[in-house]
């Protein structure tokens, strides 16, 4: 199985699922997106994460991740690894305090709420982006930023997804990548 890296790019309100979010993920070397429909709670979830929120008390996915660090278990990966009946199915990847290899059944909602606590990648598979992804029209619709603000990049990272935008032929994001990679030079 060739996993295929994904990075979350939007979470909004559900237009075709009314109280429900969309959950979006896009291909990391590509122009493929992922649409997933999730619950308000497990959007709360990772919203939470991303926006580096501190709740007054744990959330569910905050206290099962304070669970598994307190257990010396760490998590490596999630995998969305299967769609039955229009149902993503996710994997946590992760390790035993012995090195021994741990793998856990989830919803991909909340193994995606893990991953965000965890710091650690999205993965899915080719056949679950051949059911249910999305080709965008446009390159420099691909052009997206998992931290949010180029600034947050290092010098080696901009450089990186410099070759990349240019790569899609994507010229507009070229160049706001060049203006960060400019400011960042002459800053340092």
């Amino acid at each position: 199985m060739t996993k295929i890296a994904m990075n979350i790019i939007a979470l909004a309100g559900s237009e075709s699922h009314p109280g429900n979010f969309a959950l979006i993920l896009e291909e990391q070397n590509g122009f493929r997106r992922l649409p997933i429909v999730i619950g308000p709670f497990e959007a709360q979830a990772i919203a939470v994460s991303l926006e580096k929120m501190q709740p007054n008390r744990p959330l569910t996915h905050d206290l099962f991740k304070n669970t598994l660090d307190a257990a010396g278990i760490v998590l490596t990966e999630v995998i969305i690894s299967d769609l039955v009946e229009g149902t993503f199915h996710a994997t946590l990847i992760g390790k035993k305090p012995d090195d021994a290899p741990l793998e856990i059944d989830a919803r991909s909602s909340d193994a995606i709420a893990m991953a965000v606590r965890f710091g650690c990648p999205i993965f899915t598979t080719e056949a679950i982006l051949q059911k249910a992804g999305i080709i965008l029209d446009s390159p420099s619709k691909a052009f997206t930023n998992k931290r949010g603000k180029l600034s947050d990049y290092s010098l080696e990272e901009l450089e990186r997804l410099l070759e990349q935008v240019l790569a899609k032929e994507d010229y507009e994001s070229a160049s706001k990548i060049r203006d960060a990679i400019a400011k960042k030079q002459k800053d340092d």
